[in-house]
């Protein structure tokens, strides 16, 4: 549906382009300089499937450190892509016919996966609650019954930038270790968080013990605005590590090993970068969401992270139609909600992560077609 949008503006240069989930900035020099020392340097043959040691040693050592819990190399897969991740952490745990419970809306790549795979999936909305975006835990654990086999969390979540509260994850945690039932923690966003106070959101690997059923996916493209690398991870019980390997052999078999350079370097001397993204997502975001408030019938949900607004314009109905329609009149391009399930029907999705000035302008145009 958003590339339906995209069509309907192609050949007008003069649109502001708000729906993609990428920075406008490009990746850090001193990451871009590590892929160029290794093609310089002739890293250019095949690596092992699971990436090499030194990338899941640099990747174990930065999620052990930011959840203040060990994650051992040994647990790391190095994978071409964040939904690289998502499919082959699928393909470990899913038969057809499978149960899957997810967290909706949702970016669609992660319900579409488990359905090609077979399984059904059982999608469970997020609620609004005094302004905020909320969790329904009792829907949620209604739905996860002793037959599901999968639940899925994006946390923070895209589209609403719906974050999980710590005390809500340790009850669904604890619902699924009782009944056997797998975790897909997706952590795209898990560093995009608006309260300066915390370093992460809420985290499944905070709590993993031995023996638990959690898989978590991660993503270098938004954190460290490597989008175009396609360069993402696994952490994963170790039991499962033997298939997860045989499983990268059928799909990708290694990853290019420049980019591996690239990784390593951006999980051990990037902090300072994620720092100055986070400063800047905050201060976009209120930009945006401040000016959308001051607009009539205009209605934005709280969220505690990710890159987005979710918002919807009173009289609108027809997400797809909408977001066609500011194209062709105002030149403004935002993501349809009905792209992220049934539930964003009505809605529609802005990714902030660009200059303030841009967001103005953006803001002016939809004033502009309001009036």
């Amino acid at each position: 549906m958003i590339r339906d949008v995209a069509n309907a503006g192609m050949g007008n240069n003069d649109i502001l382009r708000f729906w993609f989930g990428e920075s406008d900035q490009p990746t850090p020099l001193f990451i871009r300089a590590a892929a160029i020392a290794s093609l310089e340097s002739g890293e250019t043959f095949y690596s092992q499937n699971l990436g090499r040691p030194y990338l899941r040693e640099a990747i174990g050592n930065y999620l052990s450190a930011l959840h203040e819990r060990p994650v051992a190399a040994e647990r790391v897969a190095a994978v071409g892509s964040g939904v690289s991740a998502l499919m082959l952490a699928s393909q470990l745990v899913l038969s057809p016919g499978d149960k899957v419970v997810a967290v909706t809306p949702l970016w669609p790549n992660v319900v579409e996966i488990p359905k090609i795979l077979g399984a059904a999936v059982t999608r469970v909305p997020l609620a609004i609650a005094s302004g905020r975006w909320s969790l329904d835990l009792d829907r949620l654990l209604d739905a996860l019954t002793p037959d599901t086999r999968l639940l899925i969390v994006n946390s923070p979540n895209n589209p609403t930038g719906w974050t999980i509260e710590d005390d809500e994850l340790d009850v669904v945690l604890a619902h699924c270790r009782k009944l056997g039932i797998w975790v897909l923690a997706d952590d795209v966003y898990e560093r995009l968080v608006y309260d300066p106070a915390r370093k992460s959101a809420p985290s499944f690997l905070r709590r993993y013990e031995e023996g638990d059923r959690i898989i978590s996916s991660n993503s270098f493209s938004k954190a460290w605005t490597m989008t175009g690398w396609r360069m993402g991870w696994l952490v994963a019980p170790e039991a499962l590590m033997a298939d997860l390997t045989k499983l990268i052999e059928y799909n990708t078999s290694c990853i290019l090993e420049p980019a591996q350079r690239a990784g390593a370097v951006a999980v051990a001397k990037g902090e300072g970068e994620v720092a100055k993204l986070r400063e800047r997502l905050a201060a976009s975001r209120r930009v945006l969401v401040d000016g959308l408030r001051r607009l009539p019938g205009v209605d934005v949900p709280d969220a505690g992270g990710a890159m987005y607004a979710f918002f919807r314009l009173a009289g609108h109905d027809d997400s797809l139609e909408l977001a066609k329609t500011l194209v062709r009149e105002v030149g403004l391009g935002l993501a349809p909600g009905n792209a992220f399930g049934p539930e964003g029907e009505g809605w529609l999705r802005w990714c902030h992560a660009v200059e303030p000035a841009r967001i103005e302008q953006g803001l002016t145009r939809l004033r502009k077609f309001l009036a």
